[in-house]
């Protein structure tokens, strides 16, 4: 089985938390990523929107575009408008030949709002959870049908957060919508990780390994913390630096086959948390269980063609 290893610029700069970011480049960004040893980036702010600007400097650093993040607004929007954003998106994301978008649901989500405390995420009914999957499946076959497909991030403080959410969403949308498993986000809200892959395995198509802090997290008062105070506070790092069993849930994945993508998203200070010092963890953890659970990790960034 085969594994590609990728990195988010989170580390680096916080695109809704500017005061976690440190002052470096994209290329700066890129370099250090790639000297750690993984070969994808996905997209952040300090990324050109041009694929003649950004392919070569992906060149330059021997790195590939792994994904990136597009704003979904399906709770509060129709398809079209969305339609309409993420156009430029996935003409920019195949004329540099990235795997995927990742879509994240902004609409009704408090995840950006530092003034909203966790216990006041937006709970959507049976009915609005049914009708709102049917419309994220039309959309990602829409986006397939271009050339693109999706993967839906479950995500804290947005509509899908909790497990019994993810299996809602799960069960009402279809095949067309892709999972982004994400470890950290679904552990943080006190799911099963191991769980959540035996069930949903088919549909997994992109994978964030996201590590916790669990005594972070068990600190945390929900009636009056934010996610972004959660982030703040160091909920969240690499494989190796937290709590989470990487081992166990890589040989879970390994156990149904999956192959592709396994991104690192760990969002923290910088100052505390410097960037490449994490990145160096991170991928050592993730080398020492991916053996272990019997992948080749491709070692090509950007490619030969």
């Amino acid at each position: 089985m085969k594994a590609k290893l990728g990195m988010s610029p989170i580390a680096w700069w916080n695109d809704d938390l500017v005061e976690l970011s440190d002052d470096v480049s994209l290329e700066e960004c890129l370099r250090q990523s790639r000297s750690a040893g993984f070969t994808g980036m996905e997209k952040g702010r300090r990324f050109p929107d041009d694929p003649d600007v950004m392919l070569p400097i992906l060149k330059k650093a021997d790195v590939t575009l792994c994904g990136g993040w597009f704003s979904g607004t399906l709770t509060v929007e129709d398809l079209s408008a969305n339609k309409d954003r993420i156009a430029p998106m996935i003409a920019l994301f195949k004329a540099v030949g990235a795997p995927c978008i990742v879509y994240g649901e902004v609409g009704r989500s408090i995840q950006g709002d530092r003034t909203k405390p966790l216990a006041q995420k937006a709970v959507l009914s049976d009915a609005e959870m049914k009708a709102y999957a049917r419309k994220v499946t039309e959309f990602g076959e829409w986006c397939a049908g271009e050339g693109m497909p999706l993967a839906y991030h479950h995500h804290m403080a947005a509509v899908v957060q909790f497990e019994h959410e993810l299996d809602s969403f799960m069960k009402n949308s279809g095949e067309g919508i892709p999972l982004l498993l994400d470890a950290g986000h679904l552990a943080f809200a006190g799911g099963d990780v191991l769980r959540a892959i035996d069930r949903h395995h088919k549909r997994i198509g992109h994978v964030h390994v996201k590590d916790i802090r669990q005594p972070v997290i068990d600190a945390l008062d929900w009636e009056r913390q934010s996610f972004l105070d959660a982030v703040a506070l160091g909920a969240f790092t690499v494989p190796g630096d937290g709590s989470l069993d990487f081992a166990a849930i890589v040989r879970k994945l390994a156990e149904h086959g999956y192959e592709g993508w396994f991104v690192v998203e760990a969002e923290q200070d910088p100052k505390k948390n410097p960037p490449l010092k994490m990145a160096q963890i991170g991928h050592k953890e993730l080398m020492r269980v991916m053996a272990a659970a019997g992948y080749t990790v491709e070692i090509q960034g950007f490619p030969d063609k």
